[in-house]
């Protein structure tokens, strides 16, 4: 895991960059900040290391010519359109109002930005520093935005390892409505062939491969699954259209789609409704 990162900002963001400094130093960075004159793409293709840098649109990861963050306000077209009928992650997760959810794989909360605005009430999990401190960036300038704000008030960060968390709220003896799990490094599929990466994968994707590089079983998500249903009545995991099971077990139901499925576990004495 990154413990010590470069930040790049203009002079007038420096107080910004130290308050995110002060923030990450507190979770474990060691932040490095260094001023330039113009955060420009000239800049970023100079400066190919994996780094962050804060300007008026907050914090990112750079890498590589590339700059990205969560970006919840760029979602604000899908979630417009979006409803429980059409999106198939909400018949998954038999969404409807209130209902208590955890996300154990946070990403860039992007799934979760789009469950809690069709009405669910989320816990999103994050356990890498630097990644939870751009989703709170991101989730702070969502609740300064008018069509944002009730969504990103339905999310509730936590930062902490998820299997820690999850253990925690068993032994706590709490139940939700729905556990997700959307492991970011499925490699095989159901021949066990090695799934063929995608062409051009999106930049987002590309820098967050940099800064959670992959180090074996907890990143595949296999020891979330068993953990996951012991605190939740359905555990609902996104696997690519050919990946193998989520630690090899096969679920209770499928919801398929051209690129991506949703593999659900149900807890029978608390479900037995397929949505």
């Amino acid at each position: 895991m990154v413990s010590v990162i470069r930040l790049y900002t203009e002079a007038e963001f420096e107080v910004k960059a130290q308050q995110f400094s002060a923030v990450l130093s507190s979770r474990g960075v060691d932040v490095n900040i260094e001023l330039t004159e113009k955060l420009n793409a000239r800049f970023f293709r100079q400066h190919p290391d994996l780094a962050l840098c804060v300007d008026a649109d907050g914090l990112w990861l750079c890498a590589n010519g590339m700059k990205m963050q969560p970006d919840w306000k760029a979602e604000a077209g899908r979630l417009k359109r979006a409803s429980l009928k059409s999106e198939m992650i909400a018949r998954a997760c038999n969404l409807s109002e209130k209902q208590r959810l955890i996300d154990a794989t946070a990403g860039l909360g992007h799934d979760s930005l789009l469950m809690a605005h069709l009405g669910a009430h989320i816990t999103l999990v994050e356990r890498h520093p630097i990644l939870f401190t751009l989703l709170e960036d991101s989730q702070q300038r969502a609740l300064l935005d008018p069509f944002l704000k009730t969504t990103a008030e339905r999310i509730r960060l936590v930062f902490s390892d998820s299997a820690d968390f999850l253990q925690q709220q068993a032994s706590a003896q709490q139940l939700y409505d729905v556990v997700y799990l959307d492991p970011m490094f499925p490699q095989r599929d159901q021949n066990q062939q090695a799934v063929k990466k995608q062409a051009q994968v999106k930049k987002q994707m590309q820098l967050l491969h940099m800064l959670l590089p992959e180090d074996g079983e907890m990143d595949l998500g296999d020891n979330l699954l068993a953990l996951a249903q012991k605190v939740a009545k359905r555990v609902v995991v996104k696997r690519p259209r050919l990946a193998v099971f989520l630690a090899n077990q096969v679920p209770n139901h499928q919801w398929q789609g051209d690129a991506c499925r949703f593999d659900a576990y149900f807890q029978l004495e608390h479900e037995t409704k397929v949505s």
